[in-house]
């Protein structure tokens, strides 16, 4: 049985009701954990989102906590490595006692801990893994507010096949969960546009040397590439495609939505289509409350905010603001409760609206396109429905 049947499974057979042993904070502090990469392949990613939250909890502390509670954030870095991430679930369940995982970093990270944390009783909010298993079938524990990538890659590729008339498009993935999730997104577009998908080829987490599958895409002459990759992966496939003078259109999911993929690309990544959940927090033409939040950011961490700073700022967020509107008796039970009726409008980020339901522990179903022009990301698209 592969991991994500063995997962849904596991969660069908779940209780509806949280375990009998939920846990109340009793003390004067709340213990926030999450499982990041701050060393491996994705710590592009794991670090600034890390120091967005770290940011905005501290706002929280300074300004006198959480009914009184101080938010201790608790980072384990499992390297992107599913066997690492798994002791490191283990330590902060059971020696940290987190009352809440946040942000846990990695499609393949996220699927081999979240039974762990779940079986425990603790609330697993907001993972950087937009797979279905993280939301589906409802559990009074999971909530998730990224768009999921099988529904946004449906809809980003679809948009673009419409509009640009490829005849040939094919995929370049991540050889995991993650790739298989964004495979069967453009699959679904494909086939309701009656096409197929030319030719696919997968690389192994953290590889870097891509000619072999640029060769065997551009020998099956696609016209348009997707690309289920990070960000290094994604500048290494675009780099290899200039090099060979391939001048293929490419669109990446929004794990390559960063500017880290222009800064570390540089000419070789200009044109690169994206899906972008949030806009990138660009000095340049910020409104006055970005403009202030970026300068705090960076007299804070002595360096420029990305779009993962503001994601790990604004799940942060989104977890103080459940915490305050549940009250001085903070328990699971009563956080998710809270969070089930709770609706996020857009903020001066850009966010797009989240709005949970007992239902629906889906926050956002939906990504916009952008495109990097001279050098930066543009939106060329409203959220594609």
């Amino acid at each position: 049985m592969s991991l994500l049947r063995g997962l849904v499974a596991a969660f069908a057979l779940a209780a509806t009701a949280l375990p009998a042993t939920a846990a109340e904070v009793v003390g004067d502090e709340i213990v926030v954990g999450t499982v990041s990469d701050l060393s491996g392949p994705i710590a592009l990613l794991g670090v600034p989102v890390r120091d967005g939250m770290l940011m905005r909890f501290d706002e929280a502390n300074a300004a006198g906590g959480v009914h009184g509670r101080r938010i201790r954030l608790v980072v384990e870095d499992a390297g992107y490595d599913p066997k690492r991430a798994v002791l490191a679930a283990r330590k902060l369940v059971q020696r940290d006692q987190a009352f809440a995982f946040i942000a846990n970093m990695g499609t393949p990270v996220v699927m081999a801990t979240m039974p762990i944390v779940v079986d425990a009783g603790r609330l697993h909010l907001f993972p950087f893994s937009p797979h279905r298993a993280t939301y589906e079938p409802l559990h009074p524990l999971k909530f998730q507010n990224f768009a999921p990538y099988q529904d946004y890659m449906e809809a980003a590729t679809r948009h673009m096949v419409r509009e640009r008339g490829y005849e040939r498009t094919c995929l370049l993935y991540q050889d995991d969960d993650y790739g298989l999730e964004v495979m069967k997104g453009v699959e679904k577009a494909l086939a309701g546009l009656e096409r197929e998908l030319i030719e696919r080829t997968s690389y192994k987490r953290g590889a870097t040397d891509l000619s072999s599958q640029i060769a065997r895409l551009r020998a099956a002459r696609c016209d348009f590439v997707v690309l289920a990759t990070v960000v290094r992966e994604t500048v290494a496939a675009m780099a290899e495609a200039r090099k060979i003078g391939w001048e293929v259109d490419m669109l990446v999911t929004a794990s390559g939505y960063s500017a880290q993929t222009h800064e570390l690309g540089g000419a070789a990544v200009e044109g690169l289509y994206g899906v972008s959940v949030l806009p990138h927090p660009y000095a340049e033409g910020a409104n006055s409350q970005l403009a202030a939040w970026i300068e705090r950011y960076r007299a804070r961490f002595d360096a420029d905010p990305n779009v993962w700073s503001v994601m790990g700022y604004t799940l942060a967020d989104l977890f103080v603001r459940t915490a305050e509107l549940t009250g001085p008796t903070l328990t699971i039970e009563a956080f998710a409760r809270t969070l089930e009726r709770m609706e996020f409008t857009r903020d001066y980020f850009g966010s797009p609206t989240y709005r949970f339901t007992p239902d629906d522990h889906l926050g956002n179903r939906h990504g916009r396109l952008a495109q990097i022009r001279n050098g930066r990301w543009e939106l060329i698209t409203d959220y594609l429905e």
